[in-house]
């Protein structure tokens, strides 16, 4: 990769560049840091780099987890097991135990892909969302409660791949976790604005009792709040492995709370929980020309969506004028920005129809890489009006990828939330992506032994059908894992096999979009990784203009509603995660950036 992107590397923090060498594997012994009280709201990061290693996370707790074991020569599977068991902890709203993820692994000459979804119990069916009157239940009436909670997956993937990857002890990786349990941590601003926004956590007694006071009031910033069950349970992880959380004790603190939920049980299962099996799956990897330079931009294949609607998009937008259009006053210009959700508009429709789990559903010809091809969306960008003046297609219908038609009928909006995204490198070769979930913040507002289920079957479609009776590929069917945004993304350069990114971001179906920002940002306007994360959020889902709100001139906004666009400035809460590889000063180096929008950061030597 060419230098280009890093000549400003001079402008970025150089505090954490350290000399120091990482210890030898084996030697880790994790040590409580100074806690920091990250604040919510916007905060300026001045975006980082290091030499060995990096790692980005959503909380410093989690990144210095990550970093102590990286630092005592873990492998980047390591830091992220740390990572993650500490983000089970002071981040409960996003992710965890009780959760789903995904892992893009790249270990110097493979990429890999490691599906820890959330799967449904045997016992659901494609009425599970359906009300007595055969219609579909309110979102909130569905997710608090038993009847939404999914096969936990991440701690099974996780020892998947730590059996491959692995440098240290699997138990010594849960220390930092069990240690900051015990001790206490201090509550953020960010968990306590988002317990005081909350309106349904607090009807579960257990959660009630570790997350608010007496009077209701959330625990407050800086408090010190320790999780003793928690961790109980992570002792019995670090011992026993996967089975200790879905065999046993554990297994069936979840099922009791599942099924005998008072007024929303579900069915989920001793069986269902033993049984679960994580998946290797082949990666969703495309090419991709920016500044006459190739790389290949590789993610995570169904369930998840994500590494298909980015390359669609991507893809589209390379076959318009979208790469003469440059920033203007450093933010996306309303003539870029037109082509951009159009080409969104196109990718959403072609995921509404086609992607799902793909035990139970068939790619469109035989193959997911048919709605990558680049005859086909050279097709589809030819739908865009890219005359000046020209106006919005509003709403796109899906296309037809290899001349084939489908029997599925497109599966109507429905939100998404939640979510948590890790990048890392070791010093090793290694690196990964990882994006993990309990789906809505607090999931399913139910908690067990200190760490709360998630509510990932409301990903599912709640409408089994369409008017007509033609089904949805993404409706409830038991065992089957709920389509996905996540999108986990490793970068090379296509011509050396060199990774030059690692990135994602949580945000619900908006992850698609603040993946692809970063992406684009990075290799077609030769921005740092946190120069392209601090960018505005934007997007389209096939519907409205989506713009970040107070972060776009009004003349923009102005010329988007000329071409037809309702555009919507709204919150867009991103939660990106980035690291890159640049050079200076003859150098190489691991360049970070981590959303303002959030409280996490970036570490490494």
């Amino acid at each position: 990769m060419s230098n280009r992107p890093y000549r400003a590397l001079g402008a970025i923090a150089l505090a954490t560049l350290l000399a120091a060498c990482a210890g030898g594997p084996g030697n880790f012994s994790y040590s409580v840091p100074d806690q920091p009280e990250g604040a919510s709201g916007y905060a300026e990061k001045p975006g980082w780099a290091t030499r060995k290693f990096a790692v980005a996370a959503a909380n410093p707790l989690a990144t210095d987890a990550g970093y102590q074991v990286l630092k005592a020569g873990g492998s980047a599977v390591d830091a992220a097991i740390a990572v993650q068991m500490v983000l089970t902890l002071v981040e409960p709203q996003s992710s965890g135990i009780g959760g789903g993820a995904f892992l893009m692994h790249f270990d110097g000459k493979a990429v890999e892909a490691f599906d820890g979804r959330e799967t449904a119990p045997a016992a659901a069916d494609e009425k599970l969302f359906l009300g007595a009157d055969g219609k579909p239940m309110p979102f909130r009436e569905a997710v608090v409660g038993g009847r939404s909670v999914g096969v936990p997956g991440t701690v099974r993937m996780l020892e998947a791949a730590h059996r491959q990857h692995g440098k240290l002890p699997w138990a010594r990786l849960f220390e930092p976790a069990i240690t900051l349990a015990e001790r206490g941590f201090k509550v953020s601003a960010r968990l306590n604005s988002l317990l005081a926004s909350e309106k349904f956590l607090q009807n579960d007694p257990v959660a009630a009792a570790y997350f608010y006071r007496a009077d209701g009031s959330p625990r407050a910033v800086g408090e010190t709040l320790r999780n003793p069950e928690l961790a109980q349970v992570l002792r019995k992880i670090a011992s026993g492995g996967s089975k200790a959380l879905l065999e046993g004790d554990v297994a069936q603190a979840i099922v009791d709370k599942v099924q005998k939920h008072p007024t929303n049980p579900g069915t989920l299962s001793m069986a269902d929980l033993a049984g679960y099996q994580s998946i290797k799956r082949e990666p969703i990897c495309s090419d991709y020309r920016a500044h006459a330079h190739d790389f290949r931009i590789c993610g995570f294949p169904p369930p998840s969506s994500g590494a298909i609607a980015v390359g669609q998009i991507l893809g589209i937008l390379a076959h318009t004028q979208a790469a003469s259009l440059p920033l203007q006053d450093g933010v996306p210009s309303a003539d870029w920005l037109h082509l951009y959700t159009e080409a969104s508009r196109l990718a959403f429709a072609d995921r509404a129809l086609y992607l799902a789990d793909p035990a139970f559903v068939s790619p469109p010809a035989g193959t997911w890489m048919s709605l990558l091809d680049p005859a086909y969306l050279a097709t589809r960008a030819r739908l865009i009006g890219q005359a000046p003046g020209a106006q919005s297609m509003k709403t796109a219908q899906p296309g037809s990828p290899g001349g084939i038609k489908t029997s599925f009928a497109p599966m109507p909006d429905q939100v998404e939330y939640g979510t948590s995204h890790i990048s890392i490198v070791d010093s090793h070769g290694n690196a990964l992506a990882m994006t993990t979930t309990i789906e809505d913040g607090f999931g399913a507002r139910q908690m067990v032994r200190g760490f709360l289920l998630n509510n990932e079957l409301t990903d599912f479609s709640f409408a089994p059908t369409d008017a007509n009776g033609a089904p949805i590929a993404n409706r409830v069917q038991p065992g089957k894992r709920p389509r996905s945004s996540m999108a986990p993304t490793l970068v090379f350069d296509k011509a050396t096999g060199a990774l030059v990114m690692s990135g994602g971001s949580p945000g619900g179906a908006l992850i698609i979009h603040y993946t692809a920002k970063t992406i684009y940002g990075v290799l077609n306007w030769g921005m740092l990784p946190q120069q392209a994360i601090n960018l505005p959020n934007f997007a389209s889902l096939n519907g409205p203009t989506l713009l970040e709100e107070k972060r776009f001139p009004a003349a923009t906004v102005d010329a988007l509603k000329a071409r037809g666009h309702e555009v919507r400035e709204i919150g867009m809460t991103s939660g990106l995660q980035a690291i890159t590889r640049g050079q200076a000063h003859g150098q190489t180096l691991w360049l970070g950036g981590a959303d303002p929008r959030r409280e996490g950061i970036v570490m490494g030597d």
